[in-house]
């Protein structure tokens, strides 16, 4: 890839991407949102007792979608900036590598993506600083839309809900939980790139020796990759989810209830004290599952977007060549 296309769509497409990807799966999964939070914001809500609260109330369907605009904003703007930044982050990386090393740009290697290969250590980090970096400037959607999903708060729109947190707690309210947030949400990133790119290197492998076998060819068709990269996805935020999942859970008391949790220490101490180890893993089973689907799902959407527009580029360089 030429530098101009490569300069094209880190800078503008990876945006585009993620900010699709993120939208689509934040829609369709909102209702394993509202579950998560409701089960996690008190240990007496079982997750088949909330499912029939909701479902036995007035007007279920819009219940169950209930926080969808906030959680839109959060997801879609915080993925867009996610990848974008991601993108920016391990190209750097690996073209640091590349001059470092004195190695040629392309391995050669038969792979499902065409994003940056790198080193464990190079997804680790830089997959945890691109999600802290994101988390913190969608920090202040985040509050909104955890006490739009809660039974906690009856705000009505957007601009009630700023106006509520700014009287009660002021501009420090926006940022209740952060440091948990950051703290989930940097190791969770961090490892979520590692075993996805893990996953797909070796899924990788075994469909070009099957495709080869079967007349193929060594290239992976779009199915194939599409595949790849979706399991792929949901084994990785399977293992991530369930390592990070008690900050997840102070996280949300927090945002909450702030007045009665404060910091991510005193929380987890209440917590413990008042309910047990188990409240550390509340809405854990729906967060994987949940967790699962939509990072399988932004990742498959966002590399396919820039699978497909980086091979419209290339042709379109070719035929002006």
């Amino acid at each position: 890839m030429s530098d101009g296309l490569q300069s094209r769509s880190s800078s503008y497409f990876h945006f585009f991407a993620g900010l699709n990807s993120g939208i689509l799966s934040a829609v369709l999964l909102q209702p394993a949102d509202v579950l998560k939070t409701r089960v996690q914001q008190a240990r007496q809500n079982t997750l088949l007792a909330t499912i029939k609260s909701i479902a036995n109330g007035p007007k279920p369907l819009r219940q169950f979608w209930r926080g969808t605009l906030p959680s839109t904003l959060r997801t879609g703007c915080g993925s867009a900036i996610y990848f974008s930044g991601l993108n920016a982050l391990r190209q750097n990386v690996a073209q640091a590598r590349l001059r470092a090393s004195g190695e040629a740009g392309n391995t050669g290697a038969v792979h499902s993506s065409s994003l940056p290969k790198l080193s464990n250590t190079a997804n680790l980090a830089t997959g945890a600083a691109a999600r802290t970096w994101a988390g913190f400037l969608m920090m202040p959607i985040t509050v909104i839309k955890v006490r739009y999903e809660s039974s906690l708060y009856s705000y009505t729109s957007l601009f009630s809900a700023s106006r509520d947190i700014v009287q009660r707690e002021g501009l420090r309210g926006f940022f209740a939980g952060f440091g948990a947030t950051a703290v989930r949400d940097a190791p969770y990133a961090g490892l979520y790139v590692v075993f996805y790119e893990q996953c797909k290197r070796r899924l990788s492998r075994v469909a070009t020796k099957i495709e080869e076998k079967s007349g193929g060819g060594a290239r992976l068709s779009s199915s194939t990759s599409a595949g790849i990269n979706f399991l792929s996805g949901v084994v990785a935020a399977g293992f991530g989810t369930t390592v990070t999942n008690p900050f997840d859970a102070i996280k949300t008391r927090i945002q909450l209830m702030p007045s009665k949790y404060g910091n991510m220490v005193h929380a987890a101490r209440t917590m413990l004290r008042e309910e047990g180890m188990r409240s550390l893993f509340d809405g854990l089973g729906i967060r994987i599952a949940r967790k699962a689907i939509s990072s399988a799902l932004a990742w498959t959407v966002y590399e396919e977007l820039i699978r497909r527009a980086e091979v419209g580029w290339q042709d379109t360089v070719e035929d002006k060549a």
